[in-house]
């Protein structure tokens, strides 16, 4: 099988496709402009990549993206974007996914800056040595330092919740998607959301957003090292 499978076509008029999206389907990091295509109606083809797998490191991928990393974004033109949350913001200009204000505008790319710096390196992670690493392997010790780690983000998280219901503005927003898309599978990382009521009630609030698809659940494979770990 290739490690480039074939395209997937999705959202209204995918005859007309300008857009593909590289990308592998389990990882949060790549559900993330995945999620925004389809809850603006854009039309656009989904490549899954096998980056557990070593797909990332082909001639052919690297050509795309030279950091080797998922997700990749190509237009019709053949001009690429990569890093999830920069697509969340070129996708999301001139909508009302993000803030036409600058100062709001500011206060959500601020939460893209903390997703990336201050929780997914931990959730993300964390949910990537239980389920995608072997039981014996040397990345299991890492666990206690990123589950706190993720903790003290959740908690910052939580605060800010306990006084506003979206991290994007006065609505849903591109911040929003960039946070839920691991917050939502965190108990795959061993986090317990029981302590954190206003997450628990923002993730549904989320989840009722028009057009909301979850994140895709992991391979067999993944998922019965999840279950082992639990």
């Amino acid at each position: 099988m290739s490690t480039l499978e074939a395209g997937e076509a999705r959202g209204a008029d995918t005859g007309r496709a300008a857009i593909t999206l590289y990308g592998y389907a389990s990882s949060g990091n790549c559900h993330k402009p995945r999620l925004l295509l389809e809850q603006l109606g854009r039309p656009y083809r989904w490549v899954d990549v096998d980056s557990p797998g070593g797909a990332t490191r082909t001639a052919e991928f690297l050509a795309r993206n030279p950091n080797g990393k998922v997700p990749v974004l190509e237009r019709a033109d053949g001009a690429v974007l990569v890093e999830s949350n920069a697509m969340l913001v070129w996708l999301a200009e001139g909508t009302p996914y993000l803030p036409a204000d600058a100062w709001q505008r500011a206060q959500a790319l601020s939460w893209l800056f903390f997703e990336q710096y201050s929780h997914e390196p931990y959730i993300a992670v964390a949910r990537f040595v239980r389920g995608w690493t072997p039981a014996g392997s040397s990345r299991r010790a890492e666990l206690p330092a990123l589950q706190a780690r993720g903790h003290a983000a959740l908690a910052v998280m939580e605060r800010h919740l306990g006084a506003q219901p979206w991290f994007t503005g006065p609505a849903y927003g591109i911040a929003d998607i960039a946070l839920s898309a691991y917050t939502a599978v965190a108990a795959d990382g061993g986090f317990d959301l029981a302590g954190y009521p206003a997450l628990r009630d923002w993730l549904a609030r989320v989840a009722a957003t028009p057009g909301y698809r979850p994140l895709p659940a992991p391979t067999a494979e993944a998922a019965a090292r999840l279950a082992a770990a639990d």
